[in-house]
C-alpha cells in the first residue's frame, strides 16, 4: 500500500516506475492488481519494455486469464519483441 500511494504521488512516472510497480503485484500475488496498472500504463502512452512484458505474462498465468494473455502477447508482437527469448519463455508459461 505504502509502495502504490508514493507511485501515485509521483508527478512524473517512466517504464522503470511503473516496471516496480507492475512487478511488485506481480510478485505478491496481485496479478489482477498488476493487469489494471499495465492497462493504465498503456492508456498513459508508456511503451512497455522486456521486464514489462515478462512480469505482466506471469500476472496472466498466475490469475489464469488467457484472453489478458492474448491480449498482451499481441502487443508483444507489434513491438518486435515476439523473438526475444525471455518473452518467449514468459509465453509458453502464460499458455
Amino acid at each position: 500500500e505504502d509502495a502504490r500511494e508514493s507511485f501515485d504521488k509521483m508527478p512524473q512516472r517512466n517504464v522503470v516506475s511503473w516496471n516496480a510497480m507492475i512487478a511488485a503485484y506481480t510478485q505478491h500475488l496481485h496479478g489482477m492488481e498488476a493487469l489494471q496498472l499495465f492497462w493504465q500504463m498503456e492508456l498513459e502512452g508508456v511503451i512497455p519494455d522486456r521486464a514489462t512484458f515478462v512480469s505482466i505474462l506471469s500476472a496472466c498465468a498466475s490469475q489464469a486469464v488467457i484472453a489478458e494473455g492474448k491480449r498482451v502477447h499481441a502487443l508483444i508482437v507489434d513491438s518486435g519483441f515476439e523473438l526475444d527469448v525471455v518473452i518467449g519463455n514468459a509465453l509458453v508459461n502464460m499458455y
